[in-house]
């Protein structure tokens, strides 16, 4: 698996994982909308860990520094 994920993007992907977080801890969202939020969150957080997006080797994107 090729890394297709530079720091920027990780970062932006790891700040809102922890902001959607941080509004179902404080119910700000609830519900059904909470889920799929955190469900978002948890997809962001782990393809930040492994750097590799899946939906950027399909369209052929990459945000990582080529050597």
């Amino acid at each position: 698996m090729k890394t297709n994920m530079g720091n920027t993007d990780k970062g932006i992907r790891i700040v809102i994982a922890i902001t959607i977080a941080l509004l179902y801890y404080f119910n700000v969202i609830e519900g059904t909308l909470a889920y799929i939020l955190m469900a978002i969150a948890f997809i962001f957080l782990l393809t930040s860990l492994i750097s590799f997006c899946p939906l950027y080797k399909i369209f052929g994107f990459s945000t990582s520094k080529k050597k």
